[in-house]
């Protein structure tokens, strides 16, 4: 419960009225290096906590052994004692002796009275044994209370003592973590404690017997029970196939076609492409899009009066814009979940519907988009329990790269994403550039996803913010294919023949950048360039890393990236709005010589042109970086670098 994210979703539990959750808070006092409150009370933290996000709270606290102290404490000096004690101390009690709880916890008249008729053996039950979270009869009582109670989720807060049964020299220590394995005369303590049939002569040497209840006891019979009713010995997941494949085509179709004059960002041709996916009357009910309060900047707004943002009250009152055209508008079969600036909580909102075709038998489509910076970076952890639960759906970096979305700080200058995604074997990764690319990508993604051979893998895509004329999609099979699988060849060289070649390779908005520096340095340098769209990265890699492990195996294959780019004249040229780690994944597989540019660094908050000179990946420090590779293979003369240099000037950015 330190966890922010753990604390910071309750009020959504009280909103909706979830009667169904119970929370149990296991409070026994201590974490991995000592006590979690030693100078205050957790309980009475957590309480608070639950109570101010509307939960109701129950307490397992103390055991039935407390009762007889309760009766004696006529005028509640105990309560009041206890109140005052902080964690650390009650940890301190559970591991002493009664003479030190007789000295240091029942001082004065009144207190020393209620010790005075307990026994030494009744005072170390007291505080090392007769804890609520111990005591069946307590935990009963918490159940059914919090099973019974309705219009509120409930938390059941039991104490415990960590290190129960273990002994003094186990229980409540700082160090118990630590401790791995038991003495044979701190087992005889266990044995007796739990009342174990096990008998002396089985205790000897190092290793200490298992023991059995028996096949007819009725411990073994209620548990034989338990697992017969969920489904088996341990859990499985047991997935009924259910593939999705009547999705309409007319909508990929409509983007393959290109934008005309219209300048659309990527961003904004991906929500396009989803919209009238969810007009799709087979499978457009199982869209689920999924926005961290970020959806106008997305131009999800359209989706507002058609979708509707889920709410389980529905709509309340009458929103101010309810006379405009994409008026705000809630509903309980809203499709839209808008839950606010909480992307933990939209991730974990976009695994549920990930995993919907396990857990229900209902496979959803969940599209989640935020701001690029906001998924990898500050939800890996969950992405990566999103592989492990092999959840399935679209996740969307929107505004990526390094150089996009500057003017509101560091907090968006992303450059990195990508290389984290690679990290995630279940990640399928996208930087795509047209609209045409994202049409192929969905498309196919919903077939990996949903179709009858179901992956159990998450696409990742990044789009842009910046308006681009889309155009529409090249002829060809191998267009299609090259970015399925990563790289393709978008606007060959103008002279095939000429003396200076060269292959610039580019992903998302930087093939804008690429295709200005080939006009360039055709224009300026007599130098031809064939500009290629790199879609993915990390897909280029993973093929030729499984090549490799094919050739051990004595097959012979050839990655993919390394065919594509065969017999292409001239050195490779390498550029993105990532950091150069990402374009770089793939350089060992290219036979040419290879160079790269990227965004490494923090970045700065001003314009994008001033931003892209900065970091040398502007058109002009595109054609500077090829005019130095030729020239080291001879291909120019040597001093038009500086004479590029001397042209371009201030151009090709500054010197960091």
């Amino acid at each position: 419960m330190d966890e922010p994210e753990s604390t910071a979703a309750l009020t959504l539990a009280a909103r909706e009225g979830l009667d169904n959750l119970v929370f149990v808070v296991n409070c026994n006092l201590q974490r991995l290096d000592g006590p979690v409150r030693p100078n205050s009370k957790i309980v009475q933290e957590l309480e608070a906590r639950f109570r101010g996000a509307d939960w109701n709270v129950v307490k397992a606290l103390w055991g039935q052994a407390w009762d007889t102290v309760w009766q004696r404490d006529t005028d509640g000096a105990v309560v009041h004692r206890l109140d005052e004690l902080p964690d650390a101390q009650l940890q301190t009690y559970a591991a002493r002796d009664a003479a030190y709880i007789r000295a240091h916890f029942f001082t004065g008249e009144k207190l020393s009275a209620v010790a005075a008729g307990l026994t030494d053996a009744q005072l170390i039950d007291l505080f090392a044994d007769s804890r609520g979270g111990h005591e069946p009869l307590k935990v009963h009582a918490a159940y059914r209370a919090a099973v019974e109670h309705r219009g509120q989720p409930t938390v059941v807060l039991a104490q415990t003592i960590k290190g129960h049964t273990l002994g003094p020299e186990f229980q409540s220590r700082n160090a118990n973590h630590q401790m791995k394995k038991l003495t044979m005369e701190q087992f005889r303590h266990l044995r007796d404690t739990l009342r174990l049939p096990i008998p002396d002569s089985a205790l000897r040497g190092d290793e200490a017997p298992f023991w059995h209840p028996g096949e007819d006891s009725d411990e073994a019979r209620y548990l034989r029970e338990r697992r017969a009713a969920l489904g088996g010995p341990v859990p499985v997941r047991r997935v009924v196939p259910r593939a999705l494949t009547r999705f309409s085509p007319s909508p990929f179709r409509a983007l393959e076609k290109g934008s005309g004059k219209q300048e659309i960002a990527t961003t904004m041709a991906l929500i396009r492409l989803v919209k009238d996916l969810m007009r799709d009357k087979d499978t457009g009910h199982r869209w689920v899009p999924i926005v961290p309060d970020e959806a106008r900047t997305f131009g999800m707004e359209s989706l507002f009066p058609t979708a509707g943002i889920y709410s389980p009250d529905g709509q309340t009152y009458e929103p101010v814009d309810i006379d405009q055209l994409l008026h705000y508008r809630e509903a309980r079969n809203g499709q839209l979940i808008d839950e606010g600036i909480t992307e933990a909580g939209s991730m974990a909102e976009f695994t549920a519907a990930a995993t919907s075709y396990a857990t229900h038998g209902e496979p959803m489509i969940p599209f989640y988009i935020f701001y690029a910076m906001f998924g990898f970076q500050r939800t890996g952890d969950q992405l990566w329990a999103l592989a492990d639960q092999m959840g399935r759906g679209f996740v969307v970096g929107a505004t990526a790269g390094r150089t996009t979305m500057t003017g509101e700080g560091l907090q968006h200058a992303d450059g990195h994403s990508h290389l984290l995604a690679s990290t995630n074997p279940a990640a399928v990764s996208y930087d795509p550039a047209f609209a045409y690319e994202i049409a192929v990508i969905v498309e196919e993604g919903l077939r990996r996803m949903y179709g009858p051979q179901a992956e159990d893998v998450f696409y990742y895509l990044t789009v842009y913010n910046e308006p681009k004329q889309q155009p529409p999609m090249p002829q060809g099979p191998a267009v299609r294919e090259g970015i399925v699988r990563g790289i393709y060849r978008f606007r060959p060289a103008e002279s095939p023949d000429a003396a200076a070649r060269l292959q610039l390779l580019a992903s998302g908005t930087a093939i804008h950048w690429a295709l200005e520096a080939q006009e360039l340095l055709r224009s300026h340098w007599d130098v031809h360039a064939d500009v290629w769209s790199v879609t993915s990265w990390t897909e280029l890699r993973r093929d030729a890393m499984r090549a490799d492990e094919a050739r051990l195996r004595g097959e012979d294959l050839t990655p993919y990236v390394t065919r594509a780019l065969a017999g292409a004249p001239g050195p490779v040229l390498a550029v993105s709005d990532w950091m150069r780690q990402v374009p770089d994944q793939i350089s060992q597989w290219v036979e040419q010589d290879y160079a790269s540019l990227g965004t490494d660094g923090f970045g700065l908050s001003d314009t994008r042109d001033a931003v892209r000179r900065y970091f040398h990946v502007s058109a002009e420090s595109i054609v500077l970086a090829a005019l130095d590779r030729l020239a080291r293979e001879g291909a120019v003369p040597a001093g038009t670098v500086a004479l590029a240099r001397e042209r371009y000037g201030r151009q090709a950015g500054p010197v960091r």
